[in-house]
Parts: C-alpha cells; sequence; structure tokens
C-alpha cells in the first residue's frame, strides 16, 4: 500500500495521483506538484489515502508544495495570458490560411511551455505557425490536434435534455459508447436522436447500461416458451423496466393474454435469444475486419461513430487524440512526440516571459 493524494489540473478533468510526502493536506487545497511536462498548480480532490501499489502508474510524482497566495496570483497572471495567445494563435493561423480550429491555449504553470490544442479535418502541416508563436511568445510551442468529444469537452454546450453537456459539467473521463446500448435499451437508431452535440453517440447511453443488461439476463424475450401458474405459454410482449411479460397461454385465445412478473415465470426455451446469439456470430464472419483488426479495436474501446462503423479499415489510421485528458496525463507525456499531428519546437536560447 502507498499514500496518495488525488490532484486534478483542470475542472471536471482526471485526479492523478501524487506522493504527499509530509505535508498536511487536505481536499480543495492548491498545490504545486511535479509532473512529466514540468510544474503544475492542481486542485486536492482527495485527502491522504492508502492505495494498492497496482493503481498506481509509476514513477509517482512529488507534492513540491502548498500552494502561496503567490502561486495563485501567478497561475490567474497564466490565465490572462492564455487569452492573449489565443488570440495572436487565431491571427496567425489565418495569416497562413491553415485548416484547423483553434480550441484551446494552455500555459504550464512555470511558464515553460505553451500547449495549443486545436482540430481539423485532416492532417496540418504547421511547421512555419509554430516558428512564428515561438518567435512571439519566448517559449517553447505544442501544437496538439483533439477529437471532437475533447472539443465539446472543453467548449461546453446545451444537450438534448436541455443542460449543460455532461462532460463539461461533470464528467471527468469519457466512457466507451457503443450502437449496441441504444439496441438494447430500445432507441431510435436514427443518429441524429442518439448523438450528442459532438456528433458521436451521447455518453449517457452509458449511465443506465448496466442495469438494462442485468434486466436482459433474467427477462425472457419474445416468443420464448415459459412455464406459469396456470400452464405453459409463449411471450408474446415485454415490459423490460417494469419486468412484467403478456403471455399467451397454450389453451386460451389468441386475444386473451395473461400478464405475468419475471420471477413468476420459468424459462423452457428461449429461441429468439439463440437466433440472435446467431445472427451477431453471422455478422461478425462477414465484417470486414478481420480478427487482427478487431483486437487493435478493442485496443481503444468500441467505436463510438455510427457514421463511421462500415469505414474504419485500420484503426492506425486515426490520428485524433480522443481525450484531452490522457494528453495531460501525468504518465502519458512520455514520447509524445512521435503522435501524428503533432510538432513541437523548441527554443531554448530565447529566454521565457518573465
Amino acid at each position: 500500500m502507498a499514500v496518495v493524494i488525488a490532484v486534478r489540473f483542470k475542472t471536471n478533468s482526471k485526479s492523478y495521483y501524487f506522493d504527499p510526502l509530509d505535508f498536511e493536506i487536505v481536499k480543495g487545497e492548491s498545490v504545486i506538484v511535479e509532473t512529466t511536462r514540468g510544474v503544475e498548480i492542481g486542485e486536492v480532490t482527495m485527502d491522504r489515502t492508502d492505495v494498492p501499489e497496482s493503481d498506481i502508474v509509476a514513477p509517482l510524482k512529488k507534492v513540491l508544495r502548498i500552494a502561496t497566495d503567490e502561486d495563485k496570483e501567478h497561475a490567474k497572471e497564466n490565465r490572462e495570458k492564455e487569452k492573449w495567445a489565443l488570440e495572436v494563435c487565431h491571427a496567425k493561423i489565418s495569416q497562413h490560411n491553415l485548416d484547423m480550429k483553434l480550441i484551446d491555449v494552455e500555459y504550464t504553470f512555470d511558464n515553460n511551455k505553451l500547449l495549443f490544442y486545436f482540430t481539423s479535418e485532416g492532417r496540418v502541416d504547421f511547421r512555419e505557425l509554430v516558428k512564428d508563436l515561438a518567435s512571439v511568445f519566448k517559449t517553447r510551442i505544442e501544437l496538439r490536434q483533439i477529437g471532437v468529444r475533447d472539443e465539446a469537452k472543453i467548449l461546453g454546450g446545451i444537450g438534448v435534455c436541455g443542460r449543460c453537456l455532461c462532460c463539461k459539467s461533470f464528467l471527468g473521463d469519457f466512457h466507451p459508447v457503443s450502437i449496441k446500448m441504444a439496441k438494447e435499451q430500445g432507441l431510435s437508431l436514427n443518429p441524429t436522436k442518439i448523438s450528442g452535440s459532438c456528433g458521436r453517440l451521447m455518453c449517457c447511453l452509458k449511465y443506465e447500461q448496466d442495469a438494462y443488461e442485468y434486466l436482459l439476463s433474467k427477462t425472457p424475450n419474445v416468443g420464448a416458451i415459459v412455464d406459469t401458474n396456470r400452464g405453459r405459454g409463449v411471450v408474446m410482449s415485454v415490459s423490460l423496466l417494469k419486468e412484467l411479460l403478456k403471455v399467451k397461454l397454450d389453451d386460451g385465445n389468441v386475444a386473451d393474454l395473461v400478464e405475468f412478473s419475471v420471477d413468476e415465470v420459468k424459462l423452457i426455451k428461449n429461441p429468439a435469444k439463440r437466433s440472435r446469439e446467431k445472427a451477431g456470430a453471422e455478422e461478425n464472419q462477414d465484417s470486414p475486419m478481420d480478427d487482427g483488426k478487431i483486437e487493435e479495436a478493442a485496443d481503444v474501446g468500441e467505436i463510438d461513430d455510427i457514421n463511421d462503423i462500415n469505414e474504419i479499415d485500420d484503426i492506425s489510421d486515426i490520428n485524433e487524440i480522443d481525450d484531452i485528458d490522457d494528453i495531460n496525463d501525468i504518465g502519458a507525456l512520455e514520447g509524445i512526440d512521435g503522435i501524428n499531428g503533432i510538432d513541437v519546437i523548441s527554443d531554448e536560447s530565447i529566454p521565457a516571459i518573465d
């Protein structure tokens, strides 16, 4: 077991473990920590806690100090600098006529690095842009291409439910969402009705999925043969959330359906489920993805854009980084320069902004 605290660097972002050393740190305080990309200021989201060593991503970085008033003031100054940097970068993008959409700008706490997050339909050659930005800001510049889900998380918006987007208000991480969830929940498969503001499947499909999977595992399908206290019959309709079945008894009239709860019947034969499993197996055999590619896709989570299901031939062709928090992951920046669509320039001879 190791004693750690959890720290996050942006509102509603992921939290990461740090070694609190001998500091008396409580939840809600601001701390200065050492990260792979430099010194950062963050908010403590969890008090000192013992966690298994297996839950820690090595190496475990340390807390440098509890943030002082001067540190907090410096962080506010960085936020003001970011607004100016955003305007300058917009002007430079227009000047170079680049097909990219600037989303966000972020200074590291020690001002040793300035990060620009953008979206684009494809690859962008922004080497000249990076040189121009380095000459203006006199510090290391990084441009990072992100996905549409992260764009929605940064910019925010209103969902079809009328509330603020979940990813902006409380979701710390994106969970895999698939078209299968919409099918199992009996929702319309119309892309416009089950897609969020980002154009991907809505994150809220995941919220009730565990409950639906449990109910589906214990509820007979339509067409199943069941035994009841009034004899054997066939399931004609299912109310999944109410856990009710309407059964046509063998000795009854077609119009006379008897309602039973799921616990009141005993499943004898469930041909509908077997047929569905068989159809699923055939669908997998006819899939344009071979087994190797299916394994590759599984490594990055389920495909979450129903418009792209039949278009992805090789998951390695995907260049976008789909989670901005993974970019900021304390252990994820090793070798980041090798990611497609990312260019980094450093001018060590130019002093940083005071």
